[in-house]
């Protein structure tokens, strides 16, 4: 559903709120905190998702080799810190460590605002540049206008993560449909489901996945000059070129034809990955972070991945962040945790429970299906085949996006129109960067 202004307004204070009745590190008043006595952890992943698995385990390993020292670990959403960090990082109820969406929008504003610490001595004193290919670096480092690829570090990732689809094996055999290897081949098998009355896609248009459908549409007319364009700024971009154009236009089509249900403009993406585990689609088009956790949870059927068919180009990335923000009172506690997050033992858990380690030793990652999970993951990289997302070119672009197609999704808006929308303060941001 589409936020107003007073109902974020409303959360925030509600969080803000929340938020000062929590204890927040210690207290400690040294620069780096190394006598602290307690860590406080955010991130927003499942407990049985590959990242949430790995990073209890990581929590588990810090506690043995940091006695007395009190891990104050808690769980957000997604949509809490996105919308909120700022706030949050800019108050004493700031966290210790937490993931942090990376991006020009996200990770580099609040590293242009000076809310992050720099990590870039840490970043080479404790050989996290060496586990990094030069790709993934990619999204931990910002200059000073917060735009990625080059700067200071100021966040770590330690998985990899890309969109794909996946895809209800026992569905595709009920309807005597091949995987497709080829745009077309997928809007057919998208056509015989429609005409047996099955909607194909599941769709969250109340959050991110429906605007990266767009964008792997949009990308399916691409290549890394348009990508570096749109997300690097190197030259300007034309919102009624081909690129966007189609992915407008097509995803309208898309809902036109019974692909897209016009309900999916109210659904969360926890919905439309349940609805996917019990059933009830035949495809779904997302991250590599809902690969774990699909494997713990779907018993009924077989399923199996593709990439986009067609495409080169895939929204991906480097996986989110750890940053420490700037007000910690425990930032060499934070960055020992980064450490045991990047360790073998735990990134050979992460690619063993369904995630995409970026330092893992393959012959350590033992189940078939996760190892060709992160075989993916490694051609895409390796054929500079990540694209990044949609939304991080500029602040507050999410919502946008969000806003976006969920009108093209219940027809309130025109593909024109939506692209007028969202052109709008991309053109801002670039104009207040001076470009």
């Amino acid at each position: 559903m589409l936020r107003s202004k007073s109902g974020l307004a409303a959360g925030a204070l509600l969080l803000a709120a929340t938020l000062g009745l929590a204890a927040c590190g210690s207290d400690d008043s040294s620069t780096e905190g190394a006598d602290a006595k307690s860590l406080t952890l955010w991130h927003y992943e499942g407990p049985n998702s590959a990242m949430g698995i790995a990073w209890n385990k990581a929590i588990e390993l810090f506690k043995t080799s940091h006695p007395g020292v009190e891990v104050k670990f808690e769980e957000k959403g997604f949509e809490q810190i996105q919308q909120n960090a700022q706030m949050i990082l800019n108050s004493d109820s700031a966290p210790d460590i937490l993931e942090y969406n990376k991006g020009n929008a996200t990770a580099g504003l609040l590293s242009k605002q000076g809310l992050l610490t720099d990590l870039s001595d840490e970043f080479t004193k404790r050989g996290w540049d060496k586990k990094l290919s030069a790709s993934l670096q990619t999204t931990a480092k910002y200059d000073e206008d917060g735009i990625m690829g080059n700067g200071k570090v100021f966040g770590v990732p330690n998985y990899g993560e890309f969109v794909t689809v996946y895809y209800n094996k026992k569905m595709f055999d009920q309807y005597k449909l091949a995987v497709p290897t080829s745009f077309d081949e997928f809007t057919k098998v998208m056509d015989t489901f429609v005409q047996n009355k099955v909607t194909p896609l599941a769709v969250g248009g109340a959050e991110y996945p429906a605007q990266q459908i767009f964008y792997e549409l949009a990308l399916s007319k691409s290549d890394r000059a348009f990508v570096n364009d749109y997300q690097l700024y190197t030259n300007k971009v034309d919102f009624k070129g081909p690129q966007f154009t189609y992915g407008a236009q097509t995803f309208a089509d898309w809902v036109g034809k019974g692909y897209i249900s016009k309900d999916s403009a109210g659904i969360k993406a926890e919905d439309m990955g349940v609805s996917f585990t019990q059933g009830k689609f035949p495809i779904l088009i997302s991250g590599s972070w809902w690969y774990g956790r699909f494997a713990s949870e779907i018993k009924d059927f077989e399923w199996g991945t593709f990439l986009f068919p067609g495409n080169t180009l895939h929204p991906g990335s480097s996986g989110n962040l750890w940053v420490v923000p700037e007000k910690s009172k425990a930032k060499s506690l934070a960055y020992d945790f980064i450490d045991i997050t990047m360790s073998p033992e735990v990134q050979a858990l992460l690619g063993n429970s369904g995630g995409v380690p970026v330092a893992a030793d393959p012959s350590a990652i033992t189940d078939p299906k996760n190892k060709e999970l992160v075989e993916t993951f490694n051609k895409i990289s390796t054929a500079d085949g990540l694209a990044f997302y949609p939304d991080w070119p500029a602040p507050g672009y999410y919502d946008v996006l969000v806003a976006g197609t969920q009108g093209l999704i219940n027809g309130s808006k025109t593909p024109d129109a939506f692209l007028d929308e969202i052109a709008k303060p991309y053109l801002e941001n670039l104009s207040d960067l001076g470009k």
